[in-house]
């Protein structure tokens, strides 16, 4: 028996399930910009108390790791491998984009998940499914929305995006992709823990909890300025 574990502080979206083979013992998931360093240990305390599971009951451990909010990722990978590590049990890495694709389980075309990133640019990939399972289409990546929305549009097939920053977005992809553009409905658009652990499931175990770190996509902000800083002295 496999009891499950899953992580996902990526986004704004906090959100822990526990599942037993194949069913989901427990989910919590909030959204909201409340800190999740403070907020993600005593949900995990909260939610294996509700079930009676003892941590050493677990067997493996989920997380998204990536891309989304630095700091996000940064916590929720940290947590995952401190457990995993401690508890001596395999560690799992997921796509945050490819999760938020996984919630759309009934449709047969192209998902897309979005993440904003501000300054015009989307985190973004293209997936389909092959029978049952999730397939990436094109990879996870950093770009600005106006070249990903005329690449999709080249294509000229429906395009069904998602994800919990939609709303930012949506007017611009209707526009640019008229009806091509589809829209999941706004109770499938937030990253789900419980599918997070089933997709984890499917993936291999890292091999050195140690060597896991985020898939950030990009620099952080503050990493950014300070390598522009040091060009700019290096110009002078």
């Amino acid at each position: 028996m496999h009891k499950v574990l899953a992580i996902d502080t990526s986004s704004f979206v906090l959100g822990v399930a526990l599942i037993d083979e194949n069913e989901v013992l427990g989910e919590i998931i909030t959204n909201s910009k409340k800190n999740h360093a403070l907020r993600l240990m005593p949900a995990i305390s909260a939610l294996l108390e509700d079930l009676k599971v003892e941590p050493k009951e677990l067997t493996h451990i989920i997380v998204a790791n990536g891309p989304g909010s630095y700091t996000g990722v940064r916590i929720g990978v940290t947590t995952a491998k401190t457990l995993a590590w401690s508890l001596g049990i395999p560690l799992i890495t997921v796509s945050s984009l490819e999760n938020t694709a996984q919630v759309i389980n009934y449709y047969n075309g192209f998902i897309c998940p979005i993440i904003d990133a501000r300054r015009g640019q989307i985190f973004t990939g293209l997936y389909k499914r092959d029978s049952k399972e999730l397939v990436s289409q094109e990879k996870d990546q950093l770009t600005l929305l106006q070249d990903w929305l005329q690449y999709l549009k080249e294509k000229n097939e429906p395009v069904l995006f998602t994800g919990k920053d939609l709303t930012i977005h949506q007017d611009e992809i209707k526009n640019q992709l008229g009806e091509l553009a589809l829209f999941a409905p706004a109770t499938m658009r937030l990253p789900r823990p419980a599918e997070l652990a089933h997709l984890g499931m499917l993936k291999s175990p890292v091999h050195d909890v140690h060597q896991v770190t985020p898939q950030y996509l990009r620099l952080a902000e503050a990493e950014a300025k300070w390598r522009e800083a040091q060009e700019e002295k290096r110009n002078d």
